[in-house]
């Protein structure tokens, strides 16, 4: 077994950081970037056997990255938030917020000097896609797959890789243009 092991490490080895980069964009927090990451990283080795040496081992494994992030999502939205009686109070809605700020905090250095670049009105526009287009536009624009492997990684046909890209593209460029209208960055066209 020590052969597949090796075979396993030296696959996933080449692809950790990319994965890691695209789990950081979904979840939007470093600690469920890295669960996401190391579930990942258990399916892969559960169903390394049924992998076929030779084949686009990067599709292979960011499809079990989206799988298992959107299993993930469809998941916590079938479940009720369960909040102990003690939490609930005139200071809930603060610790809540807190908790929240402190999950957004990252110790990458990557996303650090992108928070600081970018506006977090651009964040915002990216983060309010839908999932589904989130992700077509993650693969295609950021991780820089072909649409034939996006679809193969999301499950889907190229045609709807294609169509979501168009979509959450177009939703992207809606919300940058009236963001760089309202800060003056651009004319209004038009009377």
């Amino acid at each position: 077994m020590t052969g597949g092991r090796d075979a396993y490490e030296h696959l996933i080895s080449a692809h950790l950081d990319g994965l890691y980069s695209t789990a950081r964009r979904l979840t939007r927090h470093a600690a469920s970037a890295e669960d996401l990451v190391q579930e990942t990283m258990l399916k892969a080795w559960r169903s390394f056997h049924t992998f076929q040496l030779g084949t686009n081992a990067r599709a292979w494994l960011y499809r079990i990255l989206m799988n298992t992030y959107f299993d993930a999502q469809r998941k916590r939205a079938r479940e009720p938030e369960v909040v102990p009686a003690d939490d609930v109070g005139d200071l809930y809605l603060y610790s809540r917020v807190r908790d929240e700020a402190a999950l957004h905090e990252s110790t990458n250095p990557e996303h650090e000097v992108l928070d600081h670049i970018l506006d977090a009105e651009v964040r915002d526009s990216l983060e309010a896609l839908p999932s589904p287009f989130l992700a077509a536009v993650l693969l295609v624009d950021v991780d820089g797959f072909a649409y034939r492997e996006a679809a193969d990684v999301l499950g889907i046909p190229v045609g709807t890789i294609m169509s979501r890209l168009h979509r959450g593209r177009h939703a992207l460029r809606r919300r940058l243009v009236e963001y760089a209208r309202r800060r003056r960055l651009v004319r209004r066209s038009g009377p």
